[in-house]
């Protein structure tokens, strides 16, 4: 088992931990899996849904199986990135609740980019993770 990331939130940066993440993430040397960007392609090959909210579902199922995969659980997530085309209060409002909800309470830091396109048109969203591995 991997030592507890320690997670920090000081009084001279903003508080991170009011909406869901940590300014800071400490974890000590060890294991480390670097999860590439996940989107909404299943491993069946199935439909790409329109929307974005359907989207970050898949994705989400997607980290929960890279996870499953490395014998880690969100505790162990130091660091994710999301991925966001067309990045706007309204599409935050859509996802930040769901990957929260993944998270479980977890905080790790987080950033949130804004692109202009991801690897196929009709990709919304992608999300990278680095996480201290158990396997």
């Amino acid at each position: 088992m991997s030592a507890p990331i320690l997670r920090l939130n000081p009084n001279s940066l903003p508080d991170a931990g009011k909406v869901g993440y940590s300014q800071i993430s400490v974890a000590e040397a060890g294991r480390l899996a670097f999860v590439s960007g996940q989107v909404a392609w299943r491993a069946d090959g199935g439909d790409v849904p329109a929307s974005l909210v359907e989207q970050t579902e898949i994705v989400i199922e997607n980290l929960r199986h890279a996870l499953t995969e490395i014998g880690s659980t969100p505790e162990d997530i130091v660091h994710m990135r999301i991925y966001v085309t067309d990045l706007t209060p309204q599409s935050q409002e859509a996802v930040m609740p769901l990957i929260l909800d993944f998270l479980a309470g977890a905080l790790p830091s987080l950033t949130g980019i804004g692109v202009a396109a991801l690897a196929a048109p009709d990709l919304k969203i992608e999300v990278e993770m680095v996480v201290q591995a158990s396997a």
